[in-house]
């Protein structure tokens, strides 16, 4: 269908990353179903022709979180436009893909399998008026030109914990908090084409405020629970912690609203908010560590704004006028929202009440910290420091990074998933065979034993096997890290160190194996012992050798 997904294999910007997500798993999985089409019943053969069809598409990341997390926030700041509306209206309870398509358009599909176009309304967003009541709405398919959606798709979701209960719903089944994959007593439901259409989560960006509640820790929980074999896990989910500049860490580590009375110009780096924000990610992260592999600090509404183009030239000269204030008036106008919009300030009121809606306070102090210190920037190098100092291209980076690097992983693993669902429901007898022996071939062979370990590391994060913390961090550092010293946990050592640090690993999973581990952890720990096993021989052969 002309705008529907491509196969483009690069995630993020194509022209300056290059990161793989059909890979070498990918095409081993593709190659296995196109062996196996011929041998099959006509039935068999059609389900396995559409896994194939599901391999060759864009990721699919899911962004979720609480209500008000500021979520369509990181989806436009990640399609790097600004289309999913923040406000509220009719399509911010229902669950909104947006893919590449050659032309901009809204598609909303019913329930009853119904489909009708609509154009994105004046101001480039999701209409507000879908022409239909929410209620009959299964989702809605957002094309975009984005080079971005090449290879990702972005789905933005419904507040979970929201007072619409169907709108939260729609989240929960779609990070597959419901094991029917159905909603519950509130009588939301998809009918069966529609639950394909949207089908699981392979990868979650999980937007927190402050920290992590107990809610937060439930629904990256249950996706780790209900996602594919082999894909859920902190191996495929990065958290932001967002507006990290309206948070400190206060004496007991508990957050406060941030203090902008400190004039910006004195000393921009004890005044940041940035700075305690990460500290207290990090906090996060360790808390949350069976849950994601990494939380990050985000700026939201500055990562938006200059992202997106909605930081102007204008807004540039506003924030010019404002560092020019006498500091005593500036660190006034600075110290809240409701002081910043006084009239009193010869800064006219409707250019203030835009910059809060673009940047917030805690963007607006940085950007004129930025312009006191240096008066001759220029608008851009404006937006370029301020989107550096929103967190969006760690979080950018991560987020390719992570799903780029394991991308391949994580379609493979659902797709051969989805081969052992054909399998449950063949028909005959030989078809299930078939299909159940060609992927346990294809798990055997040392090239896919990656997937062994994305599905080991589920396992052990989801609690289904526990293992001490130490065998636990070694674990998600080998599935999870960037090349062989960091898959060992000691980046920057030299080779001949990597190298034997790797054959020790592999020793000493193999005794935890045969000694002291139930039944369950011995078979994770055999398929431990076989991976530092296999990096071993890599690295005798490529010193550097890169992750599977």
């Amino acid at each position: 269908m002309a705008g529907g997904d491509t196969g483009a294999t690069v995630l993020g910007r194509p022209a300056q990353r290059g990161h793989l997500v059909n890979g070498d798993l990918c095409a081993a999985v593709l190659a296995l179903c196109e062996r196996l089409r011929p041998g099959l019943t006509p039935v068999s053969a059609e389900r396995v022709a559409g896994v194939a069809r599901d391999l060759a598409g864009p990721l699919r990341l899911v962004v979720a979180g609480r209500i008000g997390a500021g979520k369509s926030t990181v989806v436009n700041a990640l399609v790097g436009r600004r289309v999913a509306p923040t406000d509220v209206r009719e399509c911010t309870r229902l669950v909104t893909r947006f893919r590449y398509g050659t032309v901009d358009r809204v598609q909303v599909v019913c329930t009853d399998g119904g489909r009708f176009t609509l154009p994105y309304d004046e101001d480039g967003l999701v209409p507000r008026e879908l022409g239909v009541e929410p209620d009959r709405i299964a989702y809605l398919d957002a094309f975009l030109t984005s080079a971005v959606l090449r290879s990702m798709t972005v789905v933005d979701t419904p507040g979970l914990g929201s007072l619409d209960r169907t709108g939260s719903a729609r989240t929960e089944a779609l990070l597959g908090a419901n094991r029917s994959g159905v909603a519950g007593s509130d009588g939301f439901d998809l009918d069966a084409g529609s639950r394909a259409a949207l089908a699981r989560a392979e990868a979650v960006l999980y937007v927190l405020t402050e920290t992590a509640r107990a809610e937060d820790v439930r629904a990256l929980s249950a996706f780790q629970a209900m996602s594919v074999p082999g894909t859920g896990g902190p191996a495929n989910a990065v958290a932001v912690l967002n507006r990290a500049d309206q948070v400190v860490v206060g004496p007991g580590s508990a957050p406060t609203a941030v203090d902008p009375s400190v004039d910006p110009s004195a000393d921009p780096t004890a005044a940041d908010p940035m700075v305690p924000a990460a500290a207290l990610a990090a906090t996060v992260t360790t808390a949350l560590r069976r849950q994601v592999c990494d939380v990050l600090p985000l700026a939201g509404l500055v990562a938006e704004a200059t992202e997106t183009g909605w930081f102007s030239r204008a807004d540039a000269d506003v924030l010019r006028q404002i560092a020019a204030l006498d500091p005593s008036r500036r660190v006034l106008l600075l110290y809240s929202t409701d002081l910043f919009l006084r009239p009193e300030v010869p800064v006219p009121v409707p250019a203030r009440t835009r910059l809060l809606e673009r940047l917030g306070l805690g963007g607006i102090a940085r950007a004129v910290g930025l312009l006191v210190a240096r008066p001759t920037l220029t608008a851009g190098e404006l937006c370029e420091a301020l989107v550096g100092w929103s967190g969006f291209p760690v979080v950018r980076n991560v987020v390719e990074g992570v799903f780029g690097r394991r991308g391949d992983a994580i379609k493979a693993g659902v797709a051969l998933a989805a081969l052992h669902a054909v399998a449950a429901q063949a028909p005959v007898q030989a078809d299930r065979m078939r299909v159940r022996d060609a992927v346990e071939d294809l798990l055997a062979r040392p090239r896919t034993h990656a997937l062994r370990l994305f599905e080991a590391a589920s396992l052990v994060a989801s609690g289904t096997v526990p293992l001490p913390d130490d065998l636990a961090t070694e674990l998600s550092l080998l599935v999870g890290s960037d090349h062989a010293a960091s898959q060992l946990g000691v980046p920057g050592a030299d080779p001949d160190t990597v190298r034997q640090l790797a054959l020790d690993r592999a020793v000493r999973w193999r005794s935890f194996a045969t000694a002291g581990s139930t039944p369950a952890q011995s078979r994770v720990a055999h398929v431990v012992h076989r991976g530092f096993f296999l990096l071993w021989q890599r690295l005798a052969t490529d010193p550097h050798a890169g992750p599977w």
